[in-house]
């Protein structure tokens, strides 16, 4: 880290000294300021800070005029705010102002140390983006990865389409990718979620750490805390040895919690904390494991509501909802379908060994204007139908089966009121959805309950209550 400086802003000089003497011994020079003048003055004759780190409460301000004024006249400039003990108000805010990330006093060096570590890389990569990629034999000479520009427009191409809104959702993921905010990411099912959380990890100083995903409503309440946090051998019946929890294994890197909306009230709570105090605790484990993760969110539940009903805290929820990236419906996009069918008809193409299929105008036109509740992911399985029922290289618009049949058959409709009732009726219909969403997922039943929008434990009882295998 040599050639590298930092700006140090606090009126407490015990902590520039403590500030100072670490980031040193990193190799990285430090000017300090003691007020927002003095900041000023070092920001007027110093442009190119790697880092800079800033208290809330200055004795002629505040530290958010600071991040604010950075932001707009030196954005290539990571700030990080260190906030009082407790007041994770203020670092949400100073995130939502545009601060890379936060440190609460007492200052944990380690926590410190990670911080200045990811910011540094930040710089860079941004250094390595306004510069031209070297050749790859340059870069295989000099054993470094090569990353630009080029490189990051090659993986936001993964989100396909030219549309308005998905350009708004690439510009978003870029401007995120700097940050150390939690986002939470909203969007029907099908959107692509999950798609947009691993381009920010991918683009963020944390690509070359794990990223974890996790769907919540997949894991069964009794087991949650065992999975997010491990436990240590012997602390339960059948812990037979010691277990790496999510958290732990997504150090350094980025944690994605699927349908946040299905954690337990209990689980919030234990959220809450570990995103508070960034340590955890396995089951039975003595000590809190200091832990360096980001959280993204996921989840196709409007959350506020459930804030407002008291099935959500509404603690975690601010704490989660730093910044909120939406993602549009494919209805919102229409003009991106050719190119998405185009796309998908190629990878279906090659996953199953076959030469790609093509659809015909009137196929391309009939998808154009059919409805897609199930967003992408319907529109990947209409395709996938159609390669398998057409004849030869090209889909018709019969292939697609848009014009779904009945849900209950019509025998059962055309019955009189008095010989069927509106709950048999009812639960027809819904036994009908559920043979469709698993035929449609291939009976991958994760995927299914995830097509439907509803967690894997209701998809379960379902199966079970209807007798479907």
């Amino acid at each position: 880290m040599s050639e590298l400086k930092a700006l140090v802003v606090d009126d407490e000089p015990d902590l520039r000294d403590l500030l100072d003497i670490t980031l040193s011994r990193m190799g990285i020079e430090v000017d300090t300021a003691e007020d927002l003048a003095a900041a000023r003055h070092c920001l007027s004759r110093q442009t190119d800070y790697a880092l800079c780190l800033t208290d809330m409460r200055l004795p002629d301000g505040n530290g958010l005029t600071l991040i604010k004024e950075i932001g707009r006249d030196h954005p290539h400039i990571p700030v990080a705010m260190i906030t009082a003990y407790g007041k994770v108000e203020d670092a949400v805010t100073a995130l939502k102002y545009g601060a890379f990330d936060f440190v609460s006093k007492p200052v944990d060096l380690e926590v410190l140390r990670n911080l200045v570590r990811t910011a540094v890389k930040l710089r860079r990569d941004d250094e390595e983006k306004s510069t031209p990629a070297p050749t790859s034999q340059a870069a295989r000479t000099e054993g470094r990865p090569e990353r630009s520009q080029s490189s990051q427009s090659r993986l936001l191409s993964r989100l396909i389409g030219r549309s308005e809104a998905i350009q708004r959702v690439r510009q978003t993921i870029s401007k995120l990718a700097r940050s150390q905010a939690p986002v939470l990411i909203s969007g029907d099912s099908g959107t692509g979620k999950e798609l947009a959380a691993q381009l920010i990890h991918d683009l963020s100083p944390r690509s070359e750490a794990p990223f974890i995903a996790v769907n919540c409503g997949a894991i069964p309440s009794e087991l949650m805390e065992s999975e997010f946090f491990g436990h240590v051998k012997g602390s339960f019946t059948g812990a037979d040895a010691d277990k790496e929890g999510l958290f732990q294994a997504a150090q350094g890197g980025t944690l994605f919690l699927d349908e946040v909306a299905d954690l337990p009230l209990h689980m919030q709570v234990k959220l809450l904390r570990v995103i508070q105090e960034k340590t955890v605790r396995p089951i039975g484990g003595r000590k809190e494991l200091r832990i360096d993760v980001r959280i993204l969110s996921a989840t196709h539940k409007p959350l506020k509501p459930l804030v407002d009903s008291g099935e959500f805290r509404n603690d975690l929820y601010y704490r989660l909802n730093v910044i909120e990236l939406p993602m549009p419906r494919l209805s919102d996009r229409r003009s991106d379908i050719p190119l998405l069918a185009d796309h998908f008809l190629e990878s279906i193409g090659e996953q199953w060994g076959e030469p790609a299929r093509e659809l015909s105008p009137e196929a391309m036109e009939a998808l154009k204007n059919h409805g897609f509740s199930g967003n992408v992911r319907e529109l990947v399985n209409i395709l996938q139908r159609a390669v398998t029922m057409c004849d030869g290289k090209l889909i018709r618009p019969e292939d697609l089966q848009l014009s779904n049949e009945p849900l209950p058959d019509e025998d059962s409709i055309a019955r009189r009121p008095e010989e069927r009732n509106l709950d048999d009726y009812m639960e027809d219909v819904e036994k009908r959805i559920l043979e469709n969403a698993l035929r449609d997922a291939r009976y991958n039943k994760t995927e299914a309950a995830r097509q439907l929008g509803i967690t894997f434990r209701s998809l379960r009882y379902k199966l079970k209550k209807y007798g479907i295998d």
